[in-house]
């Protein structure tokens, strides 16, 4: 970026996605506090809802954490009774972890709430421009993603 004034955009525009990022992960934090959820647990959940049966090392992947926090995350959850993990060990000696019962209805109630986070913070767009968000975030994603493989 050569031009002062694009370079000047480029910095407000990562401290904005980072000040929207911590923003959003407080009034999620916020609504998922009253049910004993946390932030990390509601992606744990939502993930193994899509996935059931996945690894702790895979779950930690998705879910944007390491994998030792992912097993004290896992732990943490297994003693609340909202996730079990296989008796058995499958590849690489990694056991598979689901959702249970508990689990699966505490996420219920989180996507609700969570919902309504994402109304909140997504209430001054109209339909257009919400697509027109999705967009640029994402294209902005895969710039940054090009070249991982």
């Amino acid at each position: 970026m050569d031009d002062p004034a694009d370079a000047a955009l480029a910095k407000e525009l990562g401290i904005l996605l980072k000040a929207t990022q911590a923003a959003l992960h407080h009034r999620m934090d916020e609504a998922l506090r009253p049910l004993g959820l946390t932030v990390s647990q509601y992606a744990c959940l939502s993930t193994l809802r899509a996935e059931p049966g996945i690894t702790g090392s895979e779950l930690a992947r998705r879910t944007f954490v390491s994998r030792q926090s992912m097993n004290v995350l896992v732990q943490g959850m297994e003693r609340q009774g909202l996730v079990e993990r296989a008796a058995e060990p499958g590849p690489r000696r990694e056991r598979a972890v689901a959702a249970t019962r508990a689990g699966t209805a505490a996420l219920a109630e989180a996507e609700a709430r969570v919902a309504g986070v994402m109304e909140r913070m997504l209430g001054g767009l109209d339909a257009a421009g919400r697509a027109a968000l999705r967009d640029a975030l994402g294209a902005s994603r895969d710039a940054l993603l090009a070249g991982d493989d």
